[in-house]
């Protein structure tokens, strides 16, 4: 197996390359999937991985690379939607074939390809989580995703789920709205997870993002970890759950209870779609 890795966002820390091919020849002692790294993953344009046309052609490059069977986006932090317009309309039928696995500011490209009918998608964890204190668990279940699709890696009501499933931070989602690449989210549970947000700021976005016509479509929200929430002064009164709670219940979706995703080393893979 071969395995794409890009960075449509920030740089990845180079010194990560050699702590992730050896823990994946721990991991797959007998036929180690090939880790091919975009040379773009290294780059730095201030905040960004390289230049926008740089990163989104790193990008285009890999995704429609016949040779390759997955691409998994190298961190996050910020750039993924300055790509959208260039890589979208230039992405060929190789791309769709492919699974693409990441989280947070990639959310704006996994849900613009999902808009585009793109059902090999996942919300999961990404090679910069090697930088997380005991970050090696979080790598190896999205590996073991990207290999083998291990059921143990997905979040534990996917399963069951019933209906189809996505997940998204919540300030990346509300970004999307009034947008273009904002994908038909009917009948879908919807996953939300946030970091480093003040109380007042998730109450702020879950407004917007419950107000918008689109969003009441959804048969109903899960709430992730809301995590490194900074102090509101005066106090809000209320935690994330309790204004997500509101929020459902003054637009008429469904509160479907907790999930198990967020910007953590416990954060599950998600699979979009059915």
């Amino acid at each position: 197996m071969k395995i794409g890795i890009v960075a449509p966002a920030s740089r990845l820390d180079p010194s990560l390359v050699d702590r992730l091919t050896a823990l994946v020849a721990r991991l797959y002692p007998t036929q180690p999937p090939e880790l091919i790294f975009s040379p773009q993953c290294f780059l730095s344009a201030g905040h960004f991985a390289g230049d926008d046309e740089t990163r989104a052609q790193a990008l285009l490059n890999m995704a429609n690379d016949p040779r390759l069977d997955a691409l998994w986006f190298a961190r996050g932090g910020y750039g993924s939607g300055r790509l959208l317009e260039r890589v979208l309309p230039a992405l060929t039928p190789t791309a769709s074939q492919k699974t693409y696995l990441g989280y947070s500011d990639l959310g704006m490209l996994l849900a613009g390809m999902y808009g585009l009918g793109f059902r090999r998608l996942a919300h999961g964890p990404m090679p910069s989580d090697l930088q997380r204190p005991d970050g090696e668990r979080a790598v190896a279940r999205a590996l073991a995703f990207l290999v083998s699709g291990a059921a143990e890696s997905l979040e534990p009501s996917v399963a069951s789920a019933g209906q189809p499933l996505v997940a998204f931070n919540l300030t990346i989602l509300c970004h999307l709205l009034g947008t273009p690449w904002l994908p038909d989210l009917t009948g879908h549970i919807l996953m939300l997870e946030e970091v480093s947000e003040q109380i007042y700021r998730i109450d702020r976005c879950l407004f917007q993002l419950t107000s918008h016509p689109m969003i009441r479509k959804v048969a109903g929200i899960k709430l992730g970890r809301c995590s490194q929430i900074p102090p509101n002064d005066p106090d809000f009164g209320q935690d994330e759950e309790a204004v997500t709670r509101f929020w459902c219940a003054r637009s008429g979706i469904a509160y479907l209870g907790r999930a198990d995703i967020g910007h953590d080393i416990e954060n599950k893979v998600v699979p979009f779609g059915v």
